[in-house]
Parts: structure tokens; sequence; C-alpha cells
């Protein structure tokens, strides 16, 4: 689909210095795509962060527990 869109000359130079690509056309759709990704990354996220989706780490605790008595020991270790 075609659009017609009016960017001012510096903006869309921009565009083009920060997608690396030195067509206006490419350009322009690269920072399309990329924003979009951005705005999917951030909705995604949020759903972590709400809790409205979770990871359930089976033996996460036990294993976390087990690297804190081992720095401990390290630790002590290192400061005789």
């Amino acid at each position: 689909m075609k659009v017609t869109v009016d960017i001012p000359d510096s903006e869309l130079a921009e565009v083009c210095r920060f997608t690396g690509e030195s067509k206006k056309g490419p350009a322009i759709l690269k920072m399309v795509n990329d924003a979009l990704m951005m705005k999917r990354r951030a909705k995604l996220s949020q759903k972590f962060i709400s809790g409205e989706w979770g990871v359930e780490l089976a033996g996460f605790e036990g294993v976390r527990a087990k690297d804190q008595i081992v720095s401990e020991g390290q630790s002590k270790a290192w400061r005789k």
C-alpha cells in the first residue's frame, strides 16, 4: 500500500541516518517496522509486569539457595 506523507527534510535525513538506509522509502518502512516492534514488546512486557502472564521456573528457588551458599563460602575463603 502506498501512502503520501509530508516529512520535513531534516527529519527524513535523521530517519535515514538512524535506520542505516540510503533510500527514503526503505528507511521509512524500516523505522515504522521498528516502532511497531517496540510497541508490541512494550505491550507484551506489560503483561508480565502486571502479573497477567507469568513463568513457572521449577527448581529455581533450590538452585538459588545453593548458589547463595557457594557464594558465601567463596567470600569467606577469599577474605582469609
